[in-house]
């Protein structure tokens, strides 16, 4: 039996952490995305630059997993940002099926262009915490999401009232 953090009785949706990390990552997007608007490249281009910059993912796929996105709507981003010159594509030299994505010099100068304006919207963000809070919540939200990758990968766990 997982222990009792809620009760039915008096559960609230405001004090679900799903709630309330879902409402901080839609304040955070809406800050973010603001800042990027007059930049030439969109927050969500950005991200996926990065992604390719740190080998978080090498494929379309990969993407749409990590990020969440459908095959068909991160197709397109990537079209967009090949046209831009900023990725390129390659077949896999061992599955020809594979296409795999890298970034280009311009692309890479663009992603790292980019990082000042995102650490700064972060700092300004997190400016009324301590470091050691920001480690801590840092070191919690990696520690949610494994637990949860544990739960998706064995359904069973998660036990039905």
């Amino acid at each position: 039996m997982p222990k009792q953090h809620y009760q039915q009785k008096t559960f609230q949706l405001q004090d679900s952490i799903g709630y309330l990390i879902k409402r901080a990552f839609g304040a955070m997007s809406d800050c973010i995305h603001g800042k990027f608007a007059s930049q030439g490249c969109s927050f969500q281009q950005w991200i996926v630059l990065m992604h390719l910059r740190d080998g978080l993912a090498l494929t379309v796929a990969d993407l749409s997993r990590e990020l969440r996105h459908d095959s068909g709507a991160m197709t397109r981003l990537i079209d967009q940002l090949e046209e831009r010159g900023w990725i390129a594509r390659q077949r896999n030299l061992e599955d020809r099926r594979v296409i795999e994505l890298s970034l280009t010099a311009e692309g890479k100068a663009i992603a790292e262009s980019l990082i000042p304006l995102t650490v700064n919207t972060l700092n300004t963000t997190l400016d009324e915490f301590s470091r050691e809070e920001v480690q801590q919540l840092q070191s919690l939200l990696r520690r949610l999401t494994t637990r949860l990758r544990a739960l998706e990968s064995d359904p069973a766990a998660v036990k039905s009232p």
